[in-house]
């Protein structure tokens, strides 16, 4: 396993490095031979190195180890991820604890015992690799927070509402406190936790996002604290959980008020003890997060001790941030669908159409259930289909569904078209209005709304796009 590495011994003997090279190259694939230290940085420059044999002493009758640690020194300024095997023939246990703080990885001493040579170097190989991998998978999550903060969108909306909004993240984004949002879906809840983030001492960090409430009971703790291989069936790998993966960054707990009684009680303990242990293990790994949660949930189902525990509350909400719906900041619809156009005129590569005024009009009359979401959604086919030199009314396809919503909120029963009954046999119709039903009796908690109807959240998202609902 080790004929693609390439090992560079430095020793002022010629027949030490003979004795060595012909040893070497039966388990390595490249042996370099050096007897002059100072060749060291050009032959560390010419060749990918995995691991360096370097002898203590260079001169007739030195035995200090001086020379050794010397070049010890230079090579870890030259790669601090070296890996350096000391040999001498003159050293006890101190020349090798010295050795081992400027570096070196191991110690050799002369004469070899063969075995323990190929063991030691195998072994020191092995190393490298793991730092190299170490090294590389540093820079791709790097590379990965950089690419997500260039991508940073910010919150849209100038009205009183946001700018109360906006005003509680900047006052708390630079804390560590942990952050409860409430808001209807679709108004913009995870954007909200990212902008928390990017404002935060840990915006350099990673920023990782949880469904909780798509999981299921069997999988939340696989998901969240992880699992060792073997710990119930088709656990084939270790995994890490979400907790110990975020370490350092933010961890954005979505859906909580979705999460079981008992499940909760398992969240709870582990963000009191800031220790996760993985399913099938019994050691606990300490993690650094800051856990910002999120729930559509109204006030009400979050104080029912029933539903939510008291205690899980009050370790979440130590800032509890409220985001308004669409309907009650109409002033923000325009620039919100403007910025939309653009979006979705680039994305499309489509010319930029002006709304028309009748069509911000409507824009601002409708109550958008969906919110944000759903305005984004309909500027997006607007741009897809609108054929007009301007996004008029009809481009955003409100006219279908505004009556039976204005209906809704006064109570009136909805047409024909959206009941479910026994002589309506066509197929949409009755799916549509078994979604609407699921929806209204659950106050538009998707989550609960999707698995009442068996579906997964993003089926349901599709058919509620499918439907206008």
């Amino acid at each position: 396993m080790n004929k693609d590495c390439t090992i560079l011994f430095i020793d002022d003997d010629q027949d030490i490095l003979t004795a060595g090279q012909l040893l070497l190259k039966r388990h390595f694939g490249t042996v370099i031979t050096c007897e002059s230290p100072d060749d060291i940085p050009a032959l560390m420059k010419q060749h990918a190195i995995d691991a360096l044999l370097l002898d203590m002493n260079f001169s007739p009758g030195e035995s200090t180890g001086e020379q050794g640690f010397t070049w010890l020194r230079r090579i870890m300024e030259i790669d601090p991820d070296a890996v350096v095997v000391m040999i001498t023939a003159h050293g006890g246990v101190d020349t090798a604890v010295e050795a081992m703080k400027l570096g070196a990885t191991d110690f050799i001493t002369k004469p070899w015992h063969n075995e323990k040579m190929i063991a030691t170097l195998s072994a020191a190989v092995q190393l490298r690799k793991s730092r190299i991998e170490a090294s590389q998978l540093k820079r791709s999550n790097q590379a990965l927070v950089e690419a997500s903060n260039r991508s940073h969108q910010v919150i849209l909306g100038k009205s009183k509402s946001m700018t109360d909004v906006m005003a509680m993240i900047d006052r708390a984004a630079p804390t560590d406190a942990n952050v409860l949002i409430l808001g209807e879906n679709g108004t913009g809840k995870e954007l909200a936790a990212r902008e928390i983030h990017h404002l935060s001492q840990r915006a350099d960090e990673v920023f990782m996002s949880v469904d909780v409430g798509a999981l299921s009971e069997t999988l939340f703790e696989s998901e969240l604290f992880g699992h060792k291989k073997g710990a119930f069936t088709g656990a084939n790998t270790d995994r890490t959980g979400r907790l110990v993966a975020a370490d350092g960054g933010t961890l954005f707990l979505d859906e909580i008020a979705n999460i079981p009684p008992h499940l909760q009680a398992k969240l709870l303990t582990v963000l009191e003890q800031r220790k996760v242990t993985p399913l099938g293990s019994d050691k606990a790994i300490p993690f650094n997060v800051r856990v910002i949660a999120a729930t559509n949930a109204n006030t009400e189902t979050l104080n029912d001790e029933k539903l939510f525990r008291p205690d899980l509350l009050f370790r979440l909400n130590t800032v509890q941030i409220t985001l308004p719906p669409l309907r009650s900041r109409t002033d923000d619809i325009p620039d919100i669908a403007n910025y939309y156009v653009e979006h979705y005129a680039n994305k499309y590569r489509k010319a930029v159409k002006q709304l028309s005024t009748s069509a911000i009009e409507a824009a601002i009359k409708y109550r958008w259930p969906g919110n944000v979401r759903a305005l984004r959604h309909a500027i997006e086919r607007a741009v897809i289909f609108a054929e007009g030199d301007a996004i008029d009314i009809q481009d955003l396809q409100l006219d279908s569904h505004s009556e039976s919503t204005s209906k809704q909120e006064t109570g009136v029963t909805p047409s024909a078209t959206d009941q479910h009954t026994s002589d309506d046999l066509n197929l949409a119709r009755m799916e549509r209005s078994l979604i609407r039903q699921a929806l209204q009796q659950h106050q538009h908690n998707i989550s609960r709304a999707a698995k009442e109807l068996g579906l997964t959240r993003a089926a349901l998202y599709r058919r509620m796009e499918k439907y206008d609902l």
